[in-house]
């Protein structure tokens, strides 16, 4: 499952995953992985989480993005949740990128049986209607 916390900065999207992240490291069965752009979260997403700081390993596109994600999830095929904090930044904000990005990783997600959560900071109206499905 996919799923895609939307909205413009500052309303809560990050807030939100947080929480969802932490509720996942109580519930799974099995690992939870949350990569992020910069630091931002080390305190606040509990510690039996994994959390990846994507600048560590040059992530700046969504190709690698989605390559990084598979290559996690191809690590440890015990993984449950991965969540991505800033999805659309780490994309570079290319918006045909991101579109491409988010339909691999919802068919890496259901065949994986993985739940990936995203948040994206962007206008609910700038979506493309390809992906709008995941919010």
């Amino acid at each position: 499952m996919l799923k895609m916390i939307v909205g413009v900065k500052g309303t809560g999207k990050t807030k939100t995953l947080i929480s969802m992240v932490n509720a996942a490291t109580e519930l799974s069965a099995g690992s939870v992985v949350c990569l992020e752009k910069g630091t931002n979260l080390r305190f606040n997403v509990k510690y039996q989480a994994r959390l990846i700081n994507v600048d560590e390993y040059a992530l700046s596109d969504a190709q690698s993005l989605y390559g990084f994600i598979a290559g996690v999830y191809a690590s440890n095929q015990d993984i449950t949740h991965i969540f991505v904090d800033g999805t659309y930044r780490i994309c570079n904000k290319n918006i045909a990128e991101f579109e491409k990005f988010v339909l691999e990783a919802a068919k890496l997600a259901d065949e994986a049986d993985i739940n990936i959560v995203m948040t994206v900071s962007m206008p609910l109206e700038d979506i493309p209607e390809s992906i709008k499905q995941y919010m």
